[in-house]
């Protein structure tokens, strides 16, 4: 693990003095179902192994000092648990804290306060989740500190509505739900319209994350905008189609039928999310047969589909899948998250991962002029408290 839990205790000394108690929770890539999540559909996302962690001790009062060390370690901030919720372009941490505790309070929790310090080696607007991990880290301490013991599902819930209220966005549930209940060496198969699970045994791979280190400047604007066409899309096939409530209950072929029913952009975006979804249940079979090369078939065709059909890729996120698709020994790529920058997944085998780093960063340089942030990861546990080099 990158993060080193003896300093984070060391760092809590010297500003609080006392033993901490620590609480983290992990990144997460999707490895296909991109755009399914708030469509009823079905994702399967991997919680990575690099994470948000949380050394902090209770406090009597609803006060909230925190020192964010990867940001200005020698800063305490703080803020009140009673305080409104406000939503800013800069998302500053302690929306997503005092957001956590009100959605708790409406499971007729009052949380209380705490001190400490954070940080993390997610990175953050790379389409990796960073906020969710944060967000999952609090509800834990949350969770911990107050004695709660929630049942998994609806803290899932609390994470979601805690993010939606801090950030003014309507997110689907996939990047909480993995945060949370994450699973070393799997993937987690989620049907978002019910909000169950099964666990993939991943065959053996090695997830490459390439960074783009563009700003995601149109991500929030164009998912709320992709949204609202799925839902018009579905209302739409829903007048020819019995019990047809999201995407999700949509086949291809009841989107062709409906074709004149759609304007060109909607039927695109729609599209997309119906073959995503076929693409997303395919992917089970091939995993647990161990076949990589057609899984990574389906995710390269996932890559392709957000490009042409849901439009939510860029010039760099191109590049970078189209670097990677040339080097052997990769089965697949494409980009993860919202869209417009962010990151791409690449699945190889380890041996493969030196040769695929050197191309990545060369190419991207020559081709776009900057630099990418490259690494290998694995699939990990969800949110837990630290306990005594455990995790509980």
């Amino acid at each position: 693990m990158a993060l080193d839990r003896a300093k984070m205790g060391r760092e809590f000394a010297v500003r609080f003095s006392g033993e901490p108690r620590l609480f983290r929770a992990p990144g997460r890539v999707n490895l296909i179902g991109e755009h399914t999540d708030y469509n009823d559909g079905f994702v399967l996302p991997v919680a990575i192994d690099r994470e948000v962690m949380f050394a902090v001790r209770a406090r009597t009062d609803r006060k909230v000092r925190l020192a964010a060390l990867d940001v200005a370690p020698q800063t305490v901030f703080e803020c009140d648990l009673d305080e409104p919720v406000r939503t800013t372009s800069a998302h500053h941490w302690s929306s997503y804290v005092k957001a956590m505790a009100r959605a708790l309070e409406g499971e007729g929790v009052r949380c209380t306060g705490f001190e400490g310090v954070v940080a993390g080696d997610v990175p953050i607007g790379g389409g990796v989740s960073s906020s969710s991990a944060f967000t999952a880290a609090v509800a834990t301490l949350f969770e911990r500190l107050n004695s709660l013991r929630l049942p998994p599902k609806r803290m899932v819930e609390l994470i979601l509505d805690a993010e939606n209220l801090a950030t003014g966005l309507r997110g689907g549930i996939m990047d909480q739900y993995t945060a949370r209940l994450g699973k070393a060496g799997a993937a987690l198969l989620i049907d978002c319209r019910v909000k169950e699970h099964v666990e993939v045994e991943l065959p053996e791979m090695t997830i490459v994350v390439a960074d783009t280190r563009r700003p995601r400047t149109l991500a929030a604007t164009a998912y709320n905008e992709r949204r609202a066409q799925c839902e018009l899309a579905a209302r739409a096939v829903a007048t020819r189609h019995e019990n047809v409530r999201a995407l999700r209950d949509v086949t291809p072929s009841m989107l062709e039928d409906c074709r004149d029913l759609l304007s060109r952009d909607v039927y695109r975006r729609a599209r997309h999310v119906v073959t995503e979804t076929e693409r997303t249940l395919a992917s089970v079979d091939l995993l647990r047969a161990g076949d990589l090369v057609g899984f990574g078939r389906l995710v390269t065709q996932s890559h392709q589909s957000l490009r042409d059909d849901y439009e939510v890729s860029c010039e760099e996120l191109d590049v970078l899948a189209e670097i990677a698709w040339t080097v052997p020994g990769v089965y697949g790529a494409r980009m993860v998250g919202a869209g417009f920058g962010g990151c791409i997944i690449a699945l190889c085998g380890a041996e493969t991962v030196g040769p695929l780093t050197t191309a990545l960063r060369r190419e991207y340089m020559r081709r776009c002029g900057r630099e990418t942030d490259v690494y290998a990861t694995v699939a990990s546990d969800g949110a837990s408290e630290v306990t005594e080099g455990a995790e509980a």
